[in-house]
């Protein structure tokens, strides 16, 4: 789950993170409101969405007087903001964050994941700030420091003191810098956080470190205990088929291509995408239906493929350990007849009641085509859309 950067930093603040004051607004007049009350001389209009880019894309604009929070308040207040992370169509911009503007001496990068490999939160920085991470690692990657933060004692101070020498914080602020990134190690810690990344992090002309951006992306298995995080979200950032599928338990990511995947297992999703495109396919969604799917489940899983224009068949790929085959069958046949299926629906089926399963389909009288390995499935599926584009 995604927030917004006023929320990552409404967090943040609470474990002694030093950020910008700032103002979120939802209209011209609520902008030029929070400017007065910050005060100062210059502030910051920043659209609020679930995108990195955004002053690129116009997102982000420096005003010297209310007048001129007023004009930007207005022209980034409902735009289609299109950054490289929103894709062509872009996103609307809802909501803004009016911010006092800062005396940047100083931009760098600092930022928390959690590293699969040493199964340890480690904490990144590099001195190159306000640049997209990737391209600082692909081109400078001696400028990114990092550190695999032990679970049982945290992050300690020796620790951040080196990495805040290590970017260029100079000594009179490491002391800053130290608590900065411990307390931002807490806020991931105790949030349940997926990333954290501040960019940039400023140093100031007075010597202070800001966190002048905040984003945080928090484990939807943990949101159970966060509460207040889940009031947070923001369902106009959310691709509504993807909203939907959340309501039946569905793990579903919309896609470019024309060939849906309704898949059993994370890791068999990730497989039949792959082989859908080596035999010259494109898959038009990452579908994952558990474990223990449903017929109704089936059924849903297939009512939202069908909302995507794009789409032109359908590969069902079902590995039965816990799930049975004869179970996704039921629902594949249900379904199918439910949604008055129009596109050619190619199924495998290998595990748990295999042959009753295949004896469901071939029973069906439905024009089910039917595979006997996963090869034979993405040949046939990439076969069909290619016969029904040329028809």
């Amino acid at each position: 789950m995604k927030i917004h950067e006023y929320q990552g930093k409404e967090i943040l603040r609470k474990y002694g993170v030093a950020t910008p004051r700032g103002i979120p607004c939802f209209s011209v007049d609520e902008a030029v409101a929070a400017a007065q009350e910050l005060g100062g001389k210059a502030w910051v209009v920043k659209a609020q969405i679930h995108a990195g880019g955004r002053g690129k894309g116009g997102g982000v604009k420096l005003a010297k007087s209310p007048a001129e929070v007023e004009q930007h308040a207005s022209q980034v207040l409902g735009m289609q903001l299109k950054t490289h992370q929103t894709g062509p169509e872009g996103q609307k911009v809802r909501r803004l964050l009016i911010e006092e503007g800062a005396n940047i001496k100083k931009e760098l990068y600092v930022g928390m994941v959690v590293d699969r490999g040493s199964q340890r939160v480690v904490l990144m920085a590099s001195s190159e700030g306000g640049m997209d991470i990737e391209e600082v690692a692909a081109r400078t990657p001696e400028k990114i420091h990092k550190v695999a933060i032990d679970p049982m004692t945290g992050l300690a101070g020796t620790e951040a003191e080196d990495i805040a020498r290590k970017i260029g914080i100079p000594e009179k602020a490491v002391a800053q810098a130290r608590d900065f990134l411990q307390g931002l190690y807490k806020a991931f810690d105790d949030t349940d956080a997926s990333l954290a990344e501040i960019n940039p992090l400023i140093l100031t002309g007075e010597d202070k470190v800001l966190a002048l951006d905040a984003k945080m992306n928090f484990d939807d298995n943990a949101l159970f205990r966060h509460p207040d995080i889940v009031a947070m979200r923001d369902l106009d950032e959310e691709d509504p088929a993807e909203i939907e599928a959340s309501k039946f338990d569905l793990s579903y990511i919309q896609l470019d291509g024309d060939i849906g995947c309704l898949v059993n297992g994370a890791g068999l999703a990730m497989a039949t995408m792959d082989i859908i495109k080596l035999y010259g396919g494109s898959p038009a969604n990452f579908l994952d239906v558990g474990g223990g799917a449903s017929t109704e489940k089936v059924t849903e899983a297939f009512k939202i493929m069908l909302r995507n224009p794009k789409l032109k068949a359908i590969l069902v790929n079902i590995f039965g350990g816990i799930m049975k085959c004869d179970v996704i069958a039921e629902g594949v046949v249900t379904a199918a007849r439910e949604v008055h299926l129009k596109v050619p629906l190619v199924v495998r089926l290998e595990g748990t009641n295999v042959e009753l399963g295949k004896k469901i389909l071939a029973e069906s009288s439905l024009p089910i085509i039917s595979a006997n390995n996963m090869a034979d499935a993405a040949e046939k599926v990439v076969a069909a859309v290619r016969k029904t584009v040329n028809e």
